[in-house]
């Protein structure tokens, strides 16, 4: 057993297979259909989200784990002699973040957590780089420094199909969403300072915009480190997600280009159909 166990939670939108190889510890935030509640990626997934939408027109709610519920978390890795690394979703998106810095003040610096800045594989890619530097055989202020240092060169962005969960959100104007809907607008979502923006505007066919989209990241980011590539979207049809993939292959030379699917989380905030092409930049 590593001395260092990296934890997230999780709306890191990992898929199962890099969660158990990496042996990353997930505490799920959790998701409101109505009176009920439902654990992200154990008790829900993003078509439940898709049909209580169609069904009732409103989105889901979503909440943080209470401070109790991240001591309880941290508690066993502690009690086994583990320094804990833990990753939230950007603090001015949620108020995980939060609820897990204060428990981490029960044990002692053995807890270190760290505000992604990010979300789903945005936050994922700095996840990922932890275990890097856990096999490398860093310390855990090491890994915690590094990545640290990153968070501002993770390019977390992406097109959504529809603004009209961002719409119904309140993250998205009236007139926007109009004018979206009426122009075939899909606008570039991306992270700064850990807050999402309206990038830049596509027009046309989702095909086409994300053509352009990926273009436009491999024009920005000449350098970037090549590691891994995350593909990531909201169950996204088959051949928009093949397409953007074999332009990102063509276009940059990552080691990996890694599709993965977003969580319920992040499904309730922007909808069906949403992809986006995250990884670090130098």
């Amino acid at each position: 057993m590593s001395e260092i166990k990296i934890t997230s939670d999780s709306t890191c939108d990992l898929s199962a297979e890099q969660l158990k190889e990496n042996e990353i510890g997930i505490m799920p935030l959790s998701v409101m259909l109505g009176d009920e509640s439902f654990r992200d990626g154990i008790d829900i997934v993003p078509a439940d989200i898709f049909r209580y939408f169609e069904d009732t027109g409103e989105l889901p709610k979503t909440a943080a784990p209470s401070v109790k519920d991240y001591e309880d978390f941290f508690r066993p890795f502690v009690d086994a002699g583990q320094t804990v690394i833990h990753f939230n979703i950007s603090s001015k998106a949620s108020g995980s973040n939060g609820f897990a810095q204060t428990a981490a003040q029960s044990f002692g610096g053995k807890v270190i957590v760290i505000d992604s800045l990010a979300l789903s594989t945005g936050q994922g890619l700095l996840v990922m780089k932890a275990c890097d530097l856990r096999r490398e055989g860093k310390s855990a202020q090491e890994i915690a420094d590094t990545v640290n240092a990153l968070r501002d060169k993770v390019n977390t962005s992406f097109i959504p199909d529809t603004l009209l969960y961002l719409y119904k959100g309140g993250r998205c104007s009236t007139l926007s969403y109009y004018g979206a809907k009426v122009l075939s607008i899909h606008p570039m979502i991306a992270m700064k300072g850990g807050q999402l923006y309206p990038k830049k505007k596509y027009i046309g066919k989702m095909s086409r915009c994300l053509k352009n989209y990926v273009h436009d990241l491999a024009e920005e980011y000449p350098n970037y480190e090549s590691t891994r590539c995350f593909i990531t979207h909201s169950n996204a049809d088959a051949e928009l997600v093949e397409g953007a993939k074999a332009l990102v292959k063509e276009l940059f030379a990552f080691d990996e280009v890694i599709e993965t699917v977003a969580g319920s989380i992040i499904t309730s905030h922007c909808g069906r159909n949403t992809i986006g092409v995250l990884f670090i930049s130098k």
